[in-house]
């Protein structure tokens, strides 16, 4: 359940680390989702000042699937969280893959730079027993847009 507020009469979302689940459409193949999350931000423990990072996304569910909204409430709610990038990471990952359980999941986390460095975390979760089917290379296909620029 989100915390909710109103704005103008109507009533706003706040941030919560409450993650929503739905059913896998297709549980019996393997799909990879990949999500981008371009306005994480949280506040560094040391100095307080704001860390800004993308956040990549990409799992193969099993049963769930996360939902979107939930999700980025929950992205949300680090935004006055004091927290080093290599932990937030984690947590972030081991909170998505304890709602979803899925059969794998990689989270990445693309610090902008603070202090001249840029930091870059990748966590991954494999459930056991999982392998993955072997890469289907369609790069050839790249050139190919249907779009034109």
């Amino acid at each position: 359940m989100t915390n909710e507020q109103t704005l103008g009469g109507k009533t706003t979302a706040q941030p919560s680390k409450q993650l929503e689940t739905f059913a896998n459409p297709n549980p019996n193949r393997d799909f990879h989702i990949h999500m981008e999350i371009p306005e994480f931000t949280c506040l560094c423990p040391k100095t307080s000042q704001p860390d800004f990072a993308t956040i990549y996304l990409d799992y193969i569910p099993d049963q769930l699937c996360v939902e979107l909204k939930s999700l980025k409430l929950y992205i949300w709610s680090f935004r006055d969280e004091g927290c080093f990038h290599e932990a937030v990471t984690n947590r972030i990952l081991d909170d998505l893959a304890n709602a979803t359980q899925p059969k794998f999941m990689r989270v990445t986390a693309k610090f902008f730079v603070r202090g001249g460095i840029f930091t870059n975390v990748i966590a991954e979760y494999r459930k056991a027993g999982w392998q993955s089917l072997p890469l289907v290379d369609l790069s050839q296909f790249g050139a190919q847009s249907n779009t034109r620029g």
